[in-house]
């Protein structure tokens, strides 16, 4: 089933020459060799990519663009929430995250380079701060007998380190939320694993919410005499930003006792104007371990003074005084070390934490405050990252026993091959990387839009999100838009399945949405023509942009008239009933039950022939606005069937028979127009015009049945679409945009022609889009296809985890050559939801990489 999985890995690690392979370093996960470099170069997608077709179609637009842009970054400042000219250039660099959800969070690279940062809440900042190090000291009788920077690096500043460790002994493991680098120190015969925990726990709100994670060195001494061994951990007071020399910056040494462990180290407080937070190196006081500091040091010039210091006596001074605050233009870090003794052809180890503490933010308007989810533990003073530190310190061995008991049923499924398992636990990082907030329910808030249960509305503050807060997570890293509704669509299967109270907290705040109706004017970038920033009765297409005001001021996106917008009001009707039968939370099917008549009642306006099927023109699509659509579609006629039989259904669960009765009859007139206008007899059409592309086969053709097949529906009663043509049109899908796309190693193109070429009539429909490729394949999985829907799969992995360069940023899409878009997407958390179609699977759970063929309790993996 794996496309070369030997031959894949080989050459990630081609070029280590070790054989050392770590401290408990597990088997599956992503693994590179420090000296890596691959060979693929990509370029972000750019106007010149467009078609002169395309272009010539699209001009008026780009034109509109071009103004708009102008006026936001000119006039106003500001970042445009999608940068058509300043794309993200590909850096083959990034790690996992480091962090809890919602708190901020710090990338740290697979070559060791802390190298992305989101504190400030949805705004990126790439910059590798190069003085952020971990540093390894040996001593033999009392001489210091090898220092070195634990970095390839060579930089131009800090001369006075031994930098260019050579990245040939050195390999970089990924098992998110966890990762492992394998130092081996060459000459010395000694083994460094670096092992980094971050406590993103599935059902878990408490320990999930901390910006913190925690650095295990194990430290391996196979010499036959005893070694006494140094770490040091340096950290700039900030993040490479220009407010890093913006003056007022200070560090003071601190050490906290409680419950018989004691913890010590450096805070780091960065005081800026908005959003001041506080970075915090500690370590964990352990028998035999001597925890030493030095406070503050410039990270510019030599800084030889800080290397000697630690080569003297592998320790650092101490200085018990705080430092005092910078100067405008200065900057000042901290280092922390600790040593212990490694007898002979043993085994030692310390640890570290980082923890960074910004309890309140504010987005870029600043009209509102906001308290982060970890300050109901903590408190919002910007005194709690001694006790963050702490808490990590002595806790992170319980988050590990719960990330194994959560892991260990996926990873040893012996039918489950090793790349799946990676891209499943790996493409998480998002979850927190995705410029994720998670904050407290303001005693004041109404989240209702003003209209109350009694009136069809909501409650102001619903127990789900008074108790388990507000959450939003960005479109993408380069779209910077909070829960596009559309693209969460696909990217909810891993909150519903891992965090489910933040999944359904998502949705009753898009629901007390749906009532609002913000009149204001605003030009919509494709047509030109102004319409209201939100119409009542329909879904956002997301809840505001982080450098404005999210949750305030609705629907950043500007491209089209947000009133047209069908699939979203769809999706909305699929994402309650799905939510409702993985929870069984009755009282949230209650409550979504009214606001879901009314967005359905705003669908039945389209169904201008009474023919029980929803019509489409233009753009109207929002997911694949880009590909122009007339008439019934397969995609979204597809979701309006699906969404038809989940509202039999509900009305079936709450006891409504008429409005039962009235879907009813909308399925049945529905299912035969659907396949007398789509069905060509081996797939559905993309659309109904009878145009020269209109018989193009769509990738994502079966989106709804996918939906109805993940909520335990799509047979008898509530069956939208005939199990033989979805099998058809699957397969067709298979054979076409899969196996006759790149050779069937890239995963499903979106358009394919039924000749075998790649639909090239828009700039989306030669496009691979992971995330709707992971989706495809749970859909095959639900129907049996599990070879076909896992190889679909594993094309997009491979690409872009193993050739592309692109882990722990996959993109939203990218072309057969050359070229990608929007590195670092939401979508690709869909992957979960294959997961969920392989836990329906017959015998599921029975086969390990143990017992193969006999039941395993452990086996059986409950979402």
């Amino acid at each position: 089933m794996d496309l070369n999985d030997s031959t894949s890995l080989a050459e990630l690690m081609s070029r280590y020459v070790s054989t050392e392979t770590g401290f408990g370093v597990p088997k599956d996960g992503w693994r590179i060799c420090l000296a890596h470099e691959f060979k693929e170069k990509r370029k972000p997608f750019q106007a010149k990519d467009v078609s002169l077709s395309n272009m010539i179609e699209h001009v008026s637009l780009g034109v509109r663009y071009l103004r708009w842009w102008y006026r936001k970054t000119q006039v106003e400042k500001k970042a445009p929430f999608i940068d058509m000219f300043r794309a993200l250039p590909l850096r083959q660099i990034y790690g996992a995250p480091l962090g809890g959800i919602g708190g901020g969070s710090i990338t740290r690279g697979w070559r060791g380079d802390f190298c992305r940062w989101q504190l400030n809440p949805g705004m990126y900042h790439y910059k590798t701060v190069i003085a952020n190090q971990f540093t390894v000291c040996l001593r033999r009788c009392g001489q210091t007998v090898y220092q070195q920077v634990l970095s390839t690096e060579r930089p131009p500043t800090l001369q006075g380190w031994n930098w260019g460790y050579c990245g040939e002994y050195a390999f970089y493991h990924a098992l998110y939320p966890r990762a492992w680098t394998v130092y081996h120190l060459p000459g010395q015969n000694v083994t460094l694993t670096c092992r980094q925990v971050s406590p993103v726990i599935p059902h878990d709100y408490k320990d999930s919410s901390l910006p913190v994670a925690v650095f295990v060195w194990d430290i391996e001494n196979k010499n036959d005499y005893a070694l006494d061994v140094s770490i040091m951990f340096t950290m700039v007071n900030g993040s490479g930003h220009k407010d890093d020399k913006s003056g007022g910056h200070w560090n003071e040494p601190f050490h906290l006792e409680k419950d018989g462990e004691s913890v010590s180290g450096v805070l780091l407080h960065h005081q800026t104007p908005v959003n001041p937070y506080t970075l915090c190196i500690a370590a964990r006081e352990k028998s035999g371990q001597e925890i030493s500091h030095q406070t503050a040091f410039s990270p510019k010039g030599t800084c030889s003074a800080l290397w000697s210091d630690l080569m003297t006596d592998g320790q650092l001074d101490s200085p018990k005084d705080s430092s005092p605050p910078t100067q405008k233009g200065e900057e000042v870090a901290a280092a922390l070390a600790v040593s212990c003794s490694v007898p002979a052809n043993s085994h030692n180890s310390v640890e570290f934490s980082l923890a960074w503490d910004m309890p309140k933010i504010t987005f870029g308007s600043r009209e509102r405050i906001y308290e982060r989810r970890y300050t109901r533990y903590y408190g919002t003073k910007g005194d709690a990252a001694p006790s963050l530190s702490h808490y990590a310190l002595t806790h992170y061995s319980k988050w590990e026993e719960s990330i194994d008991e959560w892991q260990r049923p996926i990873l040893q499924d012996g039918s489950l091959p090793a790349w799946y398992k990676s891209a499943l636990f790996n493409e998480l990082y998002f979850v927190v990387d995705g410029g994720t907030v998670w904050v407290e329910l303001p005693e004041d808030a109404d989240i209702s839009g003003g209209l109350r249960p009694e009136d069809g509305g909501l409650p102001a503050q619903p127990d789900v999100i008074k108790d388990y807060g507000r959450f939003a997570y960005l479109e993408g890293q380069e779209y910077r838009m909070y829960n596009t509704y559309d693209v969460h669509f696909y990217a909810s299967f891993a909150l519903i399945m891992l965090w489910p109270k933040l999944a359904l907290s998502v949705q009753y705040d898009i629901a007390g949405s749906v009532v609002q109706h913000d009149p204001t004017e605003r030009l919509n970038l494709m047509n030109g023509r102004y319409s209201p920033v939100k119409t009542r009765g329909v879904v956002p297409h997301d809840i505001g942009d982080p450098d404005d005001e999210p949750w305030v001021r609705a629907n950043a996106y500007m491209i089209h008239d947000t009133a047209d917008w069908k699939d979203l009001n769809l999706k909305f009707v699929l994402q309650v009933y799905r939510d409702y039968y993985l929870t069984q939370d009755e009282q949230y099917l209650k409550d979504m039950w009214p606001i879901c008549q009314t967005v359905m009642e705003m669908e039945l306006k389209f169904d201008k022939d009474g023919d029980g099927l929803i019509e489409n023109s233009g753009y109207a699509d929002q997911t694949y606005d880009g590909w122009k659509v007339t008439g019934p579609s397969a995609y979204c006629g597809g979701l309006w069937l699906a969404s038809v039989c989940m509202m039999c259904k509900m009305a079936r669960v709450l006891n409504c028979e008429s409005v039962y009765q009235r879907y009813r009859d909308i399925l049945e007139r529905g299912r035969a127009a659907f396949d007398k206008l789509l069905w060509n007899g081996k797939y559905y059409n993309y659309d109904s015009s009878g145009q020269s592309m209109s018989n193009s086969v769509m990738s994502d053709q079966c989106a709804g049945h996918w939906f109805l097949r993940a909520s335990g529906l799509g047979d008898d009663d509530y069956q939208a679409f005939p199990k033989e043509k979805i099998c058809s049109a699957l397969k067709s899908v298979f054979d076409l945009n899969v196996m006759s796309f790149s050779d069937g190693q890239m995963g499903a193109v979106n358009g394919m022609r039924p000749e075998g070429v790649p639909d090239r009539s828009s700039v989306q429909s030669d496009e691979v889009w992971v995330g709707v490729v992971y989706g495809l394949a749970a859909t095959m999985i639900h129907e049996g296809m599990i070879e076909e829907g896992m190889r679909t799969a594993e094309g997009c992995y491979r690409a872009v985890w193993e050739r592309m360069g692109m882990a722990f940023q996959t993109p939203e899409a990218y072309c057969e050559k050359g070229i990608y878009r929007s590195l670092a997407y939401m979508r690709p958390l869909s992957i979960w939801a294959m997961q969920l179609a392989l836990n329906n699977r017959p015998n599921h759970g029975k086969t390990t990489d143990k017992d193969v063929g006999q039941d395993s309790a452990e086996a059986l993996y409950m979402c």
